[in-house]
């Protein structure tokens, strides 16, 4: 297979692995300005896309927006990986996919209120305990995501020096999201939250910097 034949969906499909993460996390930042009285790291991100929050169209737009680029990034990362005589591309790629099939989900799927200790009302709604469902399989896999493409890496040269960097990143993912886990409504659930969905974004920005700077290599025959 030539990827080279496709090199324009192939570069918008990296080029998406920078986008993603960066209009997500634009989108937190500006969303949680907007909240009265409540910081940068005041509401989880969900709650920041709850009906009841201030302008939620940000944070719905960036679930969107997130969930779209991640999915072409897990396309364009999979040429990339089958480009070498290694053994294919590996779990990797579609797991980054379905997390961007997950993330649109979650968008879609909105929590009811932007508190979680909201006061006791009606049983919430069947959307939002799917977002949350949703919400649940993404945390795992940044986790499982990351650990996947660190495994697919030890076999390739060209890419064995980030398994170490996957690896950490992944254990602090999972630490800091067992953290969140113990204490949802806590002071610090809002921050822990965001660095533990933050790391792997961060790796997958990375990631995709290095198939935009290495057009030659992605265009070669597989």
């Amino acid at each position: 297979m030539v990827i080279g034949s496709r090199p324009t969906v192939f570069r918008l499909g990296a080029a998406a692995g920078l986008a993603g993460p960066a209009a997500f996390t634009g989108a937190w930042i500006a969303s949680s300005l907007r909240q009265t009285r409540q910081g940068p790291g005041g509401l989880q991100l969900s709650g920041l896309a709850a009906p009841d929050a201030r302008d939620p169209w940000i944070m719905l737009a960036g679930f969107l927006v997130l969930g779209g680029c991640t999915f072409a990034f897990g396309g364009a990362l999979r040429e990339a990986l089958r480009r070498n005589a290694t053994g294919g591309a590996g779990p990797g790629p579609a797991l980054i996919q379905g997390a961007g099939l997950l993330t649109v989900a979650a968008g879609l799927l909105r929590r009811d209120h932007m508190l979680l200790n909201a006061p006791a009302g009606p049983r919430a709604s069947w959307h939002s305990n799917a977002h949350d469902a949703a919400s649940g399989l993404i945390y795992l896999n940044l986790v499982i995501a990351q650990l996947a493409l660190a495994r697919r890496f030890r076999r390739d040269p060209a890419w064995r020096p980030w398994r170490p960097w996957l690896l950490a990143s992944a254990a602090a993912t999972g630490v800091i999201l067992i953290a969140y886990g113990t204490d949802v409504t806590g002071p610090a659930a809002a921050i822990l939250q965001r660095v533990a969905v933050t790391l792997p974004q961060a790796a997958v920005a990375a990631i995709a910097t290095r198939l935009l700077c290495t057009p030659a290599q992605a265009g070669s025959d597989g």
